[in-house]
């Protein structure tokens, strides 16, 4: 009897293992930046956060959040043991992935890496300066050359058939052609002088289609002329990612965002958080702040500021993922879960709910 009750009691322990083991409560590193990660009193919310919320729920697993100061600090632990796994805006880099202790699951979040700039108000001569420049210049000597031309031409062809309006002498008639010229030009056609021939007529008509067109030509060449001034005058002289040479740039700390200034030969300006990064920017010790862009357009968004702007050119492209112990036994099942939020798209859902 005794040997009976033995073996039940072994069998009972057996079939407990993996409940057990499936109880185990997980130590879930945590962090990064809104819109991925933030903390609102005890409960954490953003693209990160519940994507794992989602994985967490359908393969049943207990966690617990516990918050790291930085994106670094929160991969060395998973190094060390500490933590079981690390999520957040985790930028899956070269650096990071030669670190035999971890691994990293399959991206989850597709993104860019950019700069914060500030913008500074554009003086009067920013301005006016695009009028002065060769391109406006020409356009208005040709539009001038053009209207002499033209009313030389009515002159000619209306002088014998219509000296009341095109007198014969010289001065005088290609004075009134070059006004006819100039008001049909300007649309105004206040009538006071109008050609009666059939060659001044193809004349005036030929001359109202070509204006026509001269001047919308010249008014979007104005227009793009004044907007690139303008956007130059407001990116504080850094205009393509080489500018960034010898620049001192803010960073958050423990980001990926120190290995990009590196890599563009920048100096370093480290804070402790995003809007500690900007606050520099703003205070003019740095003269921009690498970040990834999604964040910069939240923070944008949520802290509205026009002395600040992101360059509308990109650093570079970077993915997240989570990050795991090597033979870490959970990395092939996140996998799997990840690339049913993709499939089912449940992973679009999130993204816009948060970003949008």
């Amino acid at each position: 009897m005794d040997i009976k009750k033995r073996f039940i009691t072994a069998a009972l322990l057996v079939m407990a293992i993996p409940s057990l083991a499936q109880a185990r409560v997980l130590r879930v590193g945590v962090s990064g930046s809104p819109p991925f990660v933030e903390k609102n009193g005890e409960l954490y919310e953003g693209i990160s956060v519940e994507v794992w919320r989602q994985i967490a729920a359908a393969r049943e697993l207990d966690y617990r959040f516990i918050l790291q100061p930085n994106t670094d600090l929160n991969v060395k632990a998973v190094a060390n043991g500490r933590l079981d796994l690390a999520i957040g805006p985790i930028s899956i880099t070269p650096d990071r992935m030669a670190n035999s202790e971890i691994v990293f699951t399959q991206p989850y979040f597709f993104a860019e890496q950019g700069l914060l700039l500030p913008t500074e108000p554009p003086q009067l001569w920013t301005r006016i300066k695009p009028l002065f420049g060769l391109a406006a210049l020409s356009s208005l000597a040709f539009l001038l050359i053009s209207i002499f031309a033209v009313g030389n031409l009515i002159w000619l062809v209306e002088r014998r058939h219509n000296p009341d309006h095109f007198p014969r002498q010289y001065l005088k008639g290609v004075a009134n052609g070059t006004w006819f010229a100039l008001v049909t030009l300007t649309t105004v056609g206040y009538g006071d002088r109008a050609p009666l021939t059939q060659a001044g007529r193809a004349i005036a008509g030929a001359w109202m289609v070509i204006s026509l067109v001269t001047v919308s030509t010249i008014t979007a060449g104005l227009a793009s002329a004044f907007t690139i001034s303008l956007s130059k005058s407001q990116s504080s002289g850094i205009t393509k990612p080489a500018h960034l040479d010898g620049k001192l740039m803010a960073v958050v700390s423990g980001t990926s965002s120190e290995f990009l200034a590196r890599r563009y030969g920048a100096r370093s300006l480290p804070a402790p958080t995003l809007g500690d990064a900007a606050n520099l920017v703003k205070q003019g010790d740095a003269s921009g702040m690498i970040f990834d862009t999604p964040a910069l357009n939240y923070y944008l968004k949520h802290n509205p500021d026009k002395t600040l702007s992101i360059a509308p050119f990109p650093l570079s492209l970077t993915t997240y993922g989570f990050v795991l112990p090597k033979n870490s036994k959970l990395t092939r099942m996140i996998d799997i879960e990840l690339l049913r939020l993709f499939a089912s798209g449940r992973m679009e859902t999130i993204e816009n709910g948060i970003l949008k």
